[in-house]
């Protein structure tokens, strides 16, 4: 696949980029959020922010040249930017998602099917062991083996104080944000050959502590640790584990979990901006490639500059 070309544009419309200072348009959703309907600017899939306010085209390499992926949450926001930038480095992708995200998720499929790659999609609850099961099934039914596993869906619901968090969406987010990636792990790593990658999506969150996200930060604390003991166990299969850590990022989820008052204060990173799907992606394109070779158990930070300890 040839690599991409570059191009650099001046932003307008539904491609303005947030600026140093810039409030996010105030809206809300019906979780779990669908990007079709956010308003502009829209998320950032294939472009760079520039100096200028504009964008560059992401720069591909073939760094992924044949490469097969499971991209959970792949049907929008951080894992649609995924499944592109994969797509441009010459990777297909198996994206997993909820059904009523199916709008969401055809989309994807065409922008990865642009990039001259295969895109698979299923729509099916990660929650449960025996649908991460069949994930990896299919997975090998239509990509024939997995290069890569991208665990990146999450859920979240905002509670400001622990005695209104009730225990069943304390359940519901842990069973969602750190059970499928040891299922998935599990059942995917007999496949995964030496030179395969798993990258974890943490947070930011679980370094500052935030206190309306309680459950959501402390499973993103248990990925970080996951990762790290993973890590350690896989590596000498040559099969290295790594996690990304991202700050504010507009996507599905921010109109769809946050109330009016955390959405106003979503810019307050050193950067003075919210990040875009494609900044974070970027790292796992990174992650993903031999770019990486010297790199497990470790976290990125594409944050805004919030400096972090570990």
């Amino acid at each position: 696949m040839e690599a991409a070309k570059c191009t650099v544009r001046k932003a307008s419309g539904a491609e303005s980029q947030f600026q140093a200072g810039h409030q996010i348009p105030i809206q809300h959703q019906r979780q779990p959020g669908l990007q079709a309907e956010m308003e502009d600017p829209k998320p950032v899939s294939t472009h760079i922010p520039t100096e200028d306010g504009g964008y560059q085209m992401y720069k591909a390499a073939g760094k992924l040249m044949g490469k097969r992926a499971i991209i959970t949450g792949g049907d929008s926001g951080i894992g649609r930017a995924i499944a592109i930038l994969f797509a441009m480095e010459g990777a297909s992708s198996l994206i997993i998602y909820l059904p009523e995200e199916e709008k969401d998720a055809q989309e994807t499929k065409r922008r990865v099917q642009e990039n001259g790659r295969e895109c698979h999609l299923l729509a099916i609850d990660v929650r449960k062991k025996e649908n991460c099961k069949r994930i990896v099934e299919v997975a090998l039914q239509t990509m024939g083996g997995i290069d890569i596993l991208v665990n990146n869906a999450a859920y979240q619901n905002m509670i400001h104080d622990i005695k209104d968090l009730e225990e069943a969406q304390w359940e519901r987010t842990f069973e969602t944000n750190i059970y499928p990636f040891y299922y998935l792990s599990k059942y995917a790593l007999p496949h995964m050959k030496a030179g395969s990658t798993i990258i974890n999506c943490s947070s930011v969150n679980h370094y500052i502590g935030r206190p309306d996200l309680l459950d959501y930060t402390a499973t993103k604390g248990a990925i970080v640790a996951f990762t790290r003991a993973l890590s350690n166990q896989q590596i000498s299969k040559g099969i290295r584990v790594n996690c990304v850590c991202p700050g504010p990022v507009w996507t599905p989820l921010i109109p769809s979990t946050m109330d009016t008052q955390a959405m106003e204060q979503f810019s307050a990173v050193p950067m003075g901006r919210p990040g875009q799907p494609s900044e974070i992606a970027t790292c796992f394109v990174f992650l993903a490639s031999q770019d990486s070779s010297y790199i497990s158990g470790q976290c990125l930070h594409p944050n805004g500059g919030v400096v972090v300890n570990g």
